[in-house]
């Protein structure tokens, strides 16, 4: 009986911090003067994404993002390339599931899919262009795209 009841506790106690780490306040990211002026840019500079060994493509046609690559981001080299992949992979999971839910999220923020194979190696430069643009996205837009907070 004495067994039965350290284990009803025991038990109790797991479930009790499971729902509290479910209810945690989620933590908000500091956002400089500087980095706000770029989300509020109107420059259309267009960043090119290719890999022509692949021949994959993207174009990200959104303001401010060009200029914040080049000033804010942390830069090329930064970050390994299975960081990138491994980032990359689980952020257009989570950004492919918000396309085709647009009842839940924005359909003007979330339009298109992304065709992202992990076993086609896009090259450093795709995965660190689009691994920023996740967070720039992320930052200006204060989404979530996974369990990461979106740091710089």
């Amino acid at each position: 009986m004495k067994k039965n009841f350290l284990h009803r506790i025991v038990l109790m106690l797991a479930v009790m911090g499971l729902l509290l780490s479910c209810t945690a306040q989620k933590e908000t990211v500091a956002i400089s003067d500087e980095e706000k002026a770029l989300f509020d840019s109107k420059d259309d500079s267009q960043v090119e994404i290719a890999d022509e060994e692949t021949e994959y493509e993207i174009i990200i046609i959104e303001p401010g993002f060009y200029f914040w690559l080049k000033s804010i981001a942390r830069p090329e080299g930064y970050y390994s390339q299975s960081f990138l992949e491994n980032r990359n992979q689980l952020l257009v999971i989570n950004w492919n599931q918000r396309v085709l839910q647009p009842q839940r999220f924005n359909p003007q923020l979330y339009q298109l899919q992304i065709d992202y194979d992990p076993n086609i190696d896009y090259g450093y430069e795709v995965n660190y262009k689009l691994y920023n643009y996740f967070i720039y996205f992320q930052r200006k837009y204060n989404q979530r795209l996974g369990p990461f907070i979106p740091r710089i």
